[in-house]
């Protein structure tokens, strides 16, 4: 799947990942809009790292054009 693909499907509540990085990532997902301190919060997206919790994660030019995203459960 594109980044295009996935995207409707992080805002739906989603899990997904690459299938190409085969790594220590489970999968990434979409944290919508909070607060903290009295501030509004944006959405973001988190990674979960095995061994290392959650993470901020910005998609890179290669994540945005890749073709091989899949959803997790």
């Amino acid at each position: 799947m594109t980044f295009e693909e996935i995207l409707p499907r992080l805002k739906a509540g989603e899990k997904v990942i690459r299938k190409g990085w085969g790594g220590a990532e489970l999968y990434v997902k979409l944290v919508g809009q909070s607060e903290h301190g009295g501030e509004t919060l944006n959405p973001y997206f988190l990674i979960n790292v095995r061994g290392e919790g959650y993470t901020m994660f910005t998609p890179t030019v290669c994540d945005l054009l890749a073709e091989d995203w899949i959803i997790v459960n």
